[in-house]
């Protein structure tokens, strides 16, 4: 926490938020504990949160007491490092008020509007969904019906989590019902992947250095790569994953909205509708897939048990709350090709898979070859370049570059370039603060709007239809990289299938 500090201290240009009602729906929930109130002590503690807002969160048959309980427990667990002495709780639960009752309760809402009434002080207030998606819009009527809708006298802001439905008809539906009742506005869907700074900077990457510019096209871009690779299984969450799977989970939403952000074209201006203005064309301009194709340009399997890290882990079929016949995908890909000038026949090739031999999240961009060899005949081929941007862990760029081998020889070998983008790891803000102050502040750059959520559920909508009705998957040894067809899938791609590493 100490970096945050200094780096939210420094001479930078970073909006205070207004005092506000942080309203946490499902406050006792795995989400509240592990991410929302950890990213809230930090705020606070650095002045991100207005030291006059309150925190109320929506509990059902619990104290107050116990409540607190169970968030300082929380921190214990899964925030460790920061430094939470008496006094600095004491100051911060003084934050924290609750409202008991039900989400389908209606007097529940109204009890919410008297509180926030009593409180008095600021009128806005953030509404955060920390809960499943099928309340979603039960929450959102409740709100309307207990009057905290309107922004007469303060703002009135709904986060919700995703998944954002679970293919296109579900998308639309919710994005209907929760428009009945808010401004499209007032709707920020939080993709927490777009919070973490190392993927903020590809913007800057891109938009702040001229030297990219004239590369960034078909003319020298063989093919990207678009990269989460887990060493975890599912953990807790066997229910929805095993409806859901690797292809809803992390393609459909975080790796398609870094497609997005790699290859869309500068906007006009640093805003937020002038960036998702450009992200959209980026989606309508992805090819769409034929039931022919399908097989051709996706791969999904399934892991098997295995060692990772010196430790063997279940397949998973065997994890808790899985079908033992389940056909769902822990590992998708999807080759992607986005018809227009800049991208014409660029393989954009997104991969996402759970018990993987490293932990590593990227975007890889080869280089096309160097057309001949003006060295010996003996010396060896040049290696393509690749600028590789590292988002997880240490985030940072790797440049990949040929090189002379030492010696009397024109023989050459591969240099790899490392930058960091933070030497210290401390500097870097978790995701969820970034994302919870942009909402304070009223900044939507970094969420999604309900056209590209739509756009992007029809992209994959037909690999979603023709992976549905399956019986049976390929399966891979957990700490691998045994993918059956994933070299097939790269076959005529320069360097083949990008395997990351921590140590590249």
């Amino acid at each position: 926490m100490r970096g945050f500090i200094r780096m939210v201290t420094a001479d930078q240009a970073i909006q205070t938020a207004d005092p506000s009602n942080i309203v946490i729906f499902g406050a006792a929930g795995d989400l509240s504990k592990r991410k929302l109130i950890p990213a809230l002590v930090r705020m606070m503690c650095c002045g991100l949160v207005h030291s006059d807002s309150r925190i109320l969160g929506v509990l059902r048959n619990r104290s107050r007491q116990e409540w607190l309980d169970q968030l300082r427990a929380g921190l214990q667990e899964f925030s460790p490092h920061i430094e939470m002495d008496d006094d600095k709780w004491q100051r911060f639960s003084s934050c924290l008020k609750i409202v008991d009752g039900d989400l389908d309760d209606e007097t529940m809402y109204q009890r919410l509007a008297e509180s926030l009434e009593t409180l008095g002080g600021t009128k806005n207030a953030m509404f955060y969904c920390a809960i499943p998606p099928a309340w979603y819009g039960k929450v959102a009527k409740g709100l309307r019906n207990a009057g905290l809708v309107h922004e007469d006298e303060g703002y009135r802001r709904l986060v919700i989590e995703k998944p954002f439905g679970s293919d296109l008809e579900t998308a639309s539906a919710l994005n209907t019902e929760l428009q009945a009742v808010f401004d499209e506005n007032q709707i920020y869907r939080i993709d927490h992947y777009l919070g973490k700074e190392s993927v903020q900077n590809l913007l800057v990457y891109r938009f702040a250095n001229s030297i990219m510019e004239p590369l960034w096209n078909r003319n020298y871009i063989d093919h990207i790569q678009i990269s989460a690779s887990e060493t975890l299984g599912i953990e807790y969450r066997a229910k929805y994953y095993d409806h859901s799977g690797a292809l809803r989970d992390m393609i459909q939403s975080h790796l398609m909205q870094m497609m997005t952000l790699v290859a869309m074209e500068p906007p006009v201006e640093f805003t937020a509708d002038a960036v998702r203005d450009e992200k959209m064309k980026v989606l309508r301009a992805v090819r769409r897939f034929e039931p022919e194709q399908i097989k051709k340009q996706t791969v999904s399997a399934q892991y098997a048990s295995g060692t990772i890290n010196n430790e063997q882990v279940s397949a998973y079929v065997a994890e808790e709350n899985v079908s033992p016949d389940s056909a769902t995908e822990t590992f998708a890909a999807v080759r992607f090709y986005i018809d227009n000038w800049r991208w014409q026949g660029v393989p954009f090739i997104l991969w996402s898979g759970k018990r993987m031999k490293s932990k590593v999240s990227e975007v890889m961009i080869r280089f096309r070859k160097p057309p001949f060899n003006l060295f010996d005949s003996h010396a060896s081929v040049p290696a393509a370049n690749a600028l590789v941007f590292r988002l997880q862990p240490e985030g940072g760029i790797v440049l990949r570059l040929n090189a002379k081998k030492p010696g009397l020889t024109t023989d050459n070998e591969e240099m790899v370039m490392h930058a960091p983008y933070a030497a210290d790891a401390e500097e870097v803000a978790d995701a969820y603060e970034i994302l919870m102050h942009d909402v304070l502040t009223g900044d939507r750059t970094l969420f999604s709007r309900s056209d590209e959520i739509e756009e992007s559920w029809s992209i994959v909508e037909p690999i979603l239809d023709a992976w549905k009705d399956r019986v049976s998957i390929e399966r891979y040894r957990a700490g691998t990289w045994d993918i059956p067809d994933m070299d097939e899938l790269t076959s005529d791609c320069v360097g083949g299938w990008h395997k990351p590493s921590i140590y590249d």
